[in-house]
């Protein structure tokens, strides 16, 4: 088993569906499922510190791609304000996305998690630590959809941007492109 899907199902984010109990109906699986790993994060909306936002995140390939709602609270009547893609390098640095659009709209989660602002909730310290390693190979971009003082969304989108964010020379970003996620430890 690969070191990403070890970590990706440790943390259960790999669906599996229960044989449903006696009298009920099995419910079919839909794209709202699996936001499961819970994260903290400030992030940087028109030019402001706001949140930190709570990001529900889902495991979509296991590079990683990974999909986060993110929401200005926990709790279960909040609205979604944000969405957050979390990238591989291994993906947006060798192509996919040019250095001029990386610095404006993206950021290295490596660089974000050093900062300390981000914080992976409801597990255990060493499965918390294991996120973290794997999302420290990957870039983000975050979209802001509804500002908090909107009574409704705008239309429009604003490209938000973590507290901290470093802009890349072009051998950064290369040498980026070789960030992987860390082998899995041997077996005791």
């Amino acid at each position: 088993m690969s070191r990403n899907v070890g970590v990706l199902g440790a943390l259960g984010v790999l669906v599996m569906v229960a044989a449903p109990a006696t009298g009920q109906e099995a419910k079919m699986a839909s794209p709202a499922d699996g936001y499961t790993v819970h994260v903290t994060a400030p992030h940087v909306v028109a030019g402001k510190v706001m949140g930190p936002y709570h990001h529900y995140c889902k495991v979509l390939s296991p590079e990683p791609v990974i999909e986060c709602l993110c929401y200005d609270s926990s709790d279960p009547n909040a609205r979604l304000q944000q969405i957050e893609y979390i990238i591989a390098k291994s993906i947006t640095r060798t192509g996919a996305v040019t250095l001029r659009n990386w610095n404006k709209n993206w950021h290295d989660h490596r660089q974000e998690i050093a900062t300390g602002r981000v914080q992976v909730l409801d597990l255990p310290p060493e499965k918390a630590k294991e996120v973290a390693d794997l999302v420290a190979t990957t870039d983000g971009i975050i979209f802001h959809l509804w500002s908090h003082d909107d009574k409704v969304p705008s239309g429009s989108v604003i490209i938000a941007q973590s507290v901290g964010h470093v802009n890349l020379t072009q051998s950064d970003f290369k040498k980026g492109a070789e960030d992987r996620p860390p082998a899995k430890p041997p077996e005791k």
